[in-house]
């Protein structure tokens, strides 16, 4: 008897399907491990936490099939005289505390401040934009 065991062509053939299967498996659960990783990086992650504080321009509702409310300051780094924003950039937001529409629909045109959370990404359900504004307050 010798001590090398002989394979026929189907045991071997069966073994490598084994393996096969093995890595594919593996390779499956780590592609899903890092796609839910990935995603969940790029789109409920808080990249950024903080306050604007600016005049607010716009404010609506806005959507085809699901409406979200969408929002636009002006963010004024130099100051005049006049209650004129000089040398401006915009800052577009979306409210995702609903009790506060009321309160935004009537501060148009008013100085704000508001309490924002940045997103890396933009869902469809949440809004246009990466900026999530949960409160605000009248700037004095």
């Amino acid at each position: 008897m010798s001590p090398f065991i002989a394979f026929t062509k189907s045991e071997a053939w069966t073994g490598m399907v084994k393996k096969t299967k093995k890595v594919f498996r593996w390779f499956l659960i780590l592609l899903i491990l890092f796609l839910g990783g990935f995603i969940y990086w790029k789109y409920f992650y808080i990249y950024s936490e903080g306050y604007r504080a600016g005049l607010l321009q716009k404010f609506s509702n806005k959507g085809t099939f699901i409406k979200t409310y969408e929002g636009e300051m002006i963010l004024s780094s130099v100051a005049s005289t006049k209650d004129v924003a000089l040398a401006s950039e915009k800052f577009q937001f979306t409210l995702i505390n609903k009790t506060l529409v009321r309160r935004f629909d009537t501060l148009q045109g008013t100085n704000v401040i508001v309490h924002y959370k940045q997103m890396n990404g933009a869902v469809f359900w949440r809004g246009d934009s990466k900026y999530l504004v949960d409160s605000v307050k009248v700037r004095r």
